[in-house]
């Protein structure tokens, strides 16, 4: 039978062609002209469908509606492993035609979603005379900054515009939940949710309750908010393809995992938030930053052959340690030595800067940068990097360099990032088993694992019995990749297992930490070996014909046009209205109601005068140990929460805190680790009052105020040693006062968190305030002053101004 005599091919393209018609009108206002009916008679299959109306609608000047339905057919010719629906048009299912009409329909309500967006404004060739001096991360804050006045100082509270949401489908089950607490509002764009199912799935796992569960929530949210870059599970690892083909130069991007930083090796700012913080961005399209001050590391030197990104960011760990230069700072990698680095080694460096202890790592974007941006797929992913680079004067809190000549092949002891030592000290170490994967490996790594196997194979070593292996590829295009070039046989050749792509041995694992070719060279014998002799044995044009696409090219690349932050309009806020599909109302009670929490939402208004006992705990409690990792799907409360925290570490904690030691005085970097914020909601849960520390780790101290718990931070040593375990404590929030042993210690509180913290937390401050919540936290009207005390500079386009005092 002829395409044109099959009934059901006719009947898919003519019910797809009456979607298209409809969906223009129902969804973009365009009634079609005459003759496009006529056009679709003509069509017998659903690709000739969606050629035809891209055809038409270019040539009636409609190129956007054009482009749209041309991603759509993108979309469905991909093959499967590059997130596509592998159509030849010879057979379609009713599935098929289903996931044609919602590309469709989604890819048409991402054009009222960008149309939605503020206006850009114009950029600037260079800098201002007038203007300080900035480094590349506050001239990324100045760039998306809702009132920017064309820089921004370290101190200052600003409300920034958002490029991208991130999401895993085990951090969307907590973002749902205060999703649904908000009334469902709809997002801000559909086609600037990235959400990718990694962390606990597996194609053995599905039927999973829990797991199910997840993957449940995790489409209902693809369906609901019509979203456009959805793979599904085991696609890639959050981070992997998100900075692949979306993240791009200049971008603010906010994610509900530690590693969102990832993409800085493009020159992005890439933060890791909590899930009520990166809710209210994924609604309202913005996030208030305190800006941050930030660390330069000076790359110089060149690194020897073979060494990838993993090498050197251990040895960046080896010689600053953790929590020290970073802490609470962002990471600025720049200096002659960065041109060595290839787009994934970068990658690499970038994503492990949260466990140096920094708010995230960028990258000062260049000529590699460039050329990576330019292998992508879709235009739209490269058609809006905005390229910046730090001023020569700007002021950094501390500057450091690396010699990254002297990098070599090193090994992160368990259970310390930063106890590394060169792979030559611990050679010939016994080892249980050997992974290469997790979200900090890319392209580049993997397949040089492969090589290091393929030469240890070819020189007569052989896979010892002991042990397991497991390679897991950071997406499908990777595992393609590997697939199709032939290196997938020689893992296996080598003893390994391939996995789907996940976060897989990550999440609650034991172990050293590698580069993959320390970890390919090492599981020949199930002993610690250097990799640098079967790297020297690599052929050269096997490396070069085999290397990924975000390793460094041998040809001239080009660097990118430079443009400074616009100054000194200011941006535009967003419009309060949403698509009509994404919309839930909040009730006008609700609205009104300043009082209103649930078991998620911590105090409903700060307590002027806090009383307890103390409990001691120790530097750098982490949120692994706050809110084990076992329990964090299964406990969807506070109190559930409470009743592991702090379970494997310290187990007489919360017995201690229901006797009414409930007031935390504590160290250094408290809630430091990974971004989960059910560590706020596990002392809650548990009964904890008050957390004073020395120190917070960044998203720890922002998930503080967003779900209601009072945290304190308090440098002064007396007070350390004054405040006894089991004595009296009093805390006057009306007077920003410690008193223990009769002496009164001053503490301050940012606006914004006295503001989030009178009202419970952001989610009542979104129900009094709607999707202008930051617009009325950051602004004069709601007693919230962000720029005070600026200095007037008269007849400067750019004032100066001093830094906001709290």
């Amino acid at each position: 039978m002829s395409p044109a005599q099959d009934p059901e091919r006719l009947h898919a393209a003519q019910l797809l062609a009456s979607h298209i018609l409809s969906s223009l009108r129902d969804i973009r206002g365009l009634e079609i002209v005459s003759g496009f009916e006529e056009k679709f008679q003509s069509c017998t299959a659903v690709l000739d469908v969606l050629n035809t109306a891209s055809d038409h609608l270019r040539s009636i000047g409609r190129t956007q509606e054009a482009d749209a339905i041309d991603h759509v057919v993108h979309i469905a010719l991909s093959s499967i492993s590059y997130g596509g629906l592998q159509l030849d048009g010879t057979i379609i299912t009713s599935q098929d035609l289903s996931e044609l009409q919602f590309l469709v329909t989604a890819w048409l309500e991402a054009l009222n979603s960008a149309e939605r967006s503020k206006n850009t404004p114009s950029l600037m060739a260079t800098k201002p005379n007038t203007r300080r001096a900035m480094t590349l991360a506050e001239k990324i804050f100045a760039f998306h900054d809702v009132e920017s006045k064309g820089y921004v100082h370290p101190g200052e509270t600003i409300r920034v515009s958002i490029d991208w949401i991130m999401a895993s489908e085990a951090s969307w089950s907590s973002m749902e939940r205060t999703y649904e607490q908000l009334g469902k509002p709809g997002i801000f764009r559909n086609d600037r949710f990235w959400l990718a199912g990694d962390h606990v799935v597996h194609p053995k796992l599905l039927a999973h309750p829990t797991v199910a569960r997840l993957i449940n929530s995790s489409e209902r949210a693809r369906k609901d908010f019509r979203m456009t870059d959805y793979q599904g599970m085991n696609y890639t690892i959050m981070h992997t393809e998100f900075y692949r083909e979306r993240a791009q130069p200049g971008m603010i991007v906010i994610g509900s995992d530690s590693h969102t930083c990832s993409s800085g090796a493009v020159g992005c700012l890439a933060i890791g938030l909590g899930a009520a913080d990166v809710t209210m961005g994924l609604v309202t399209g913005e996030m208030w930053f305190k800006v941050p001050e930030c660390v330069n590391i000076r790359l110089v030197g060149k690194p020897p052959p073979g060494i990838g990104g993993k090498d050197v960011i251990l040895y960046i760990l080896k010689q600053l340690k953790r929590n020290t230069v970073a802490a609470d700072r962002v990471v600025e990698y720049t200096g002659p030595g960065v041109k060595y680095l290839s787009s994934d080694a970068r990658f690499a460096v970038a994503n492990m800067t949260t466990e140096f202890g920094g708010i995230t790592g960028v990258f000062a974007p260049d000529a590699v940068t460039n050329a990576f941006i330019k292998t992508r797929k879709l235009s739209k992913h490269k058609k809006n990097s905005v390229y910046f680079k730090p001023d020569e004067d700007a002021v950094y809190a501390q500057t450091c360099v690396i010699d990254l000549s002297q990098t070599e092949s090193c090994v992160a002891r368990h259970p310390n990032p930063d106890d590394v030592v060169s792979v030559q000290e611990m050679a010939n170490t016994s080892l249980d088993g050997c992974f290469i994967g997790a979200c900090t490996t890319a392209e580049e790594d993997i397949i040089l694992g492969a090589l290091v196997l393929e030469q240890g194979l070819n020189s007569g070593l052989a896979p010892t019995a002991k042990g397991t292996r497991k390679v897991v590829p950071g997406s499908l295009p990777i595992l393609d990749r590997l697939r199709t070039s032939g290196l997938c046989a020689i893992y296996e050749q080598a003893g390994f297992e391939i996995g789907v792509p996940g976060c897989s041995y990550c999440v609650g694992s034991i172990g050293n930490l590698a580069s993959a070719a320390t970890v390919a060279a090492s599981s020949f014998e199930m002993k610690i070996r250097d990799p640098r002799g079967l790297i020297d044995q690599i052929p050269p044009a096997r490396w070069e014909a085999l290397k990924g696409r975000g390793s460094l090219s041998s040809t001239k690349l080009l660097e990118p046009r430079y443009v400074e932050p616009p100054c000194p309009k200011a941006r535009q806020p967003p419009p309060t209205e949403v698509a009509s599909w994404a919309l839930l109302p909040v009730s006008d009670e609700t609205l009104q109601n300043t009082d209103i929490r649930d078991q998620n939402a911590g105090q409903t208004a700060t307590k002027r005068l806090i009383s307890g006992k103390i409990q001691r705990l120790g530097d750098f409690i982490d949120t692994d140990a706050l809110a084990p990792a076992q329990y964090l799907v299964e406990c969807r409360s506070d109190k559930s929460l409470g009743a592991h925290c702090l379970e494997f570490t310290h187990p007489e904690f919360r017995q201690r805190v229901t006797d009414g030691f409930d007031i935390v005085v504590a160290g250094k970097a408290f809630g430091c680790g990974s971004s989960r914020e059910q560590a706020v909601s596990a002392l809650l849960g548990c009964g904890v009052k008050c957390v004073i520390a020395k120190s917070f780790a960044f998203i720890y101290s922002r998930n503080q105020p967003s779900l209601g718990l009072l945290g304190i931070t308090l440098k002064d040593e007396e007070f350390y040693q004054l405040a006894h375990a089991g004595s009296k404590i009093d805390v006057d929030v009306s007077r920003n006062v410690v008193t223990v042993s009769d002496k009164e210690f001053p503490f301050q509180l940012s606006i914004m968190e006295r503001e989030l913290m009178d009202l419970g937390g952001i989610t009542p401050a979104f129900m009094k305030f709607g999707k202008q919540i930051f617009d009325a936290l950051c602004t004069a009207g709601t007693g919230v002053k962000t720029r005070a005390n600026f200095e007037q500079d008269e007849g400067s386009e750019c004032a100066g101004s001093a830094p906001l005092q709290w």
